[in-house]
């Protein structure tokens, strides 16, 4: 999910820097400049370099406040640089939910506090970034903010649900190995 979501931040911050959401009608080559553009600042204020696919590594680093900020010195319009802001910091108050072994315990409050989160993350994606969300978002976006509260309630974790492979198993199987 992590990977994704990453992914689908890098693509936003890419429009951003273009002022899509004034006009939508960019060229391939346009599109190109943005991409050449996000990469060269984020290796020069973040230490990111450029890959061909995101990775792991690559999305955590991505998605921090530190990251945002540095995208938002090539965001002209101040609205927009608030809203990247407002939408990035929705985004590390709910991910630790679903990345806790045991949210109910590690951390209560914003487990609590999620649905609001989610609703709030929903709402700004369906205004102020609805240039690329007109009806629809990401099947990532989709599991992280309609999903995960029913599944904590159910199975009291993420791990297994979120394709975390042999280490979601191993945090949900710890107590059967001896």
């Amino acid at each position: 999910c992590d990977i994704g979501n990453a992914a689908e931040f890098y693509r936003i911050f890419q429009l951003e820097i273009g002022e899509v959401y004034k006009n939508s009608n960019a060229t391939k080559e346009d599109r190109k400049k943005w991409h050449s553009i996000l990469d060269k600042h984020l290796r020069k204020k973040m230490n990111l370099k450029p890959i061909m696919r995101m990775n792991g590594n690559f999305a955590r680093k991505l998605m921090t406040k530190e990251t945002v900020d540095a995208v938002c010195e090539l965001v002209r319009c101040e609205e927009r640089q608030d809203a990247l802001k407002e939408l990035m910091d929705l985004y590390l108050k709910m991910k630790p939910v679903w990345r806790s072994s045991c949210p109910a315990k590690e951390c209560p409050e914003l487990l609590c506090q999620y649905s609001y989160h989610s609703q709030r993350f929903a709402e700004l994606l369906s205004t102020k970034f609805k240039y690329r969300y007109e009806g629809t978002i990401t099947n990532y976006f989709h599991k992280t903010l309609a999903h995960v509260p029913e599944i904590i309630e159910r199975d009291g974790s993420i791990g297994a649900w979120a394709s975390e492979g042999n280490e979601s198993g191993n945090k949900l199987f710890r107590r059967f190995r001896k």
